[in-house]
């Protein structure tokens, strides 16, 4: 395969790739600058008006002048009125072809970067939904003897009505992990830090010491005024 059809063919591939990202004037003004790259338009060379273009590419006039435009600004080629565009510069046109092509693999990367980040969050969403699932199922097979949730219904004198799981600091004062809670008949699972505990709430928990029940209910027995 020959320089040209090579050059020829990697556009192609990169067009279907990469194409839909970049606007149409600036897909004619790569091509245009092909051309050029591949001597089908030569340094010198005189393109009568901008409806020749126009034509071999079907679209509107302004289409045309924007990618002359952008091409021009790079020294490209130089568009003089009422004569035609002069091919300008052949270096010119493989330097844009190539700011192109890496403008187009950073974009092909930010893509690239943002699906991995959606399928994370997937990820990520579904291992919460298992674990769910497994504090779930932790608490309807709390009677058959294979794992064992305590729990505690908080009182209306507890120092805990009012503050949120995250104020409280459960962990650190009881050594017990908090796996939901039982509210008014609704099961409140895995709550995060910002939950507030109520008076009547059921606290389902988990920990493995035996001082961690002693410990849970002298803590959560606690009144208000002995803070």
């Amino acid at each position: 395969m020959d320089k040209k059809a090579n050059i020829l063919n990697h556009t192609g591939n990169e067009t279907s790739k990469q194409g839909a990202k970049a606007p149409r004037y600036e897909k004619i003004a790569i091509d245009i600058a092909y051309s050029i790259l591949n001597d089908e338009w030569q340094v010198g060379d005189l393109i009568k008006g901008r409806s020749t273009l126009s034509g071999k590419y079907s679209v509107s006039p302004e289409t045309i002048r924007r990618a002359l435009k952008l091409l021009e600004d790079l020294s490209v080629v130089n568009v003089i009125e009422k004569k035609g565009i002069l091919i300008k510069s052949k270096s010119a046109a493989e330097a844009f072809i190539k700011e192109h092509h890496s403008k187009d693999r950073i974009l092909s990367l930010r893509e690239d970067i943002s699906h991995m980040i959606e399928e994370k969050r997937l990820i990520e969403d579904a291992v919460l939904s298992r674990m769910d699932s497994l504090i779930e199922q932790a608490l309807i097979m709390k009677h058959v003897g294979i794992i064992h949730p305590l729990e505690f219904k908080i009182p209306e004198t507890s120092h805990l009505v009012g503050k949120s799981i995250g104020d409280v600091r459960f962990w650190l004062h009881t050594g017990a992990t908090i796996i939901g809670i039982n509210r008014t008949g609704q099961l409140l699972l895995s709550p995060g830090p910002k939950l507030v505990f109520f008076t009547g709430d059921v606290v389902y928990y988990v920990g493995n010491a035996a001082e961690n029940i002693e410990r849970v209910e002298k803590y959560m027995s606690k009144k208000v005024d002995e803070n």
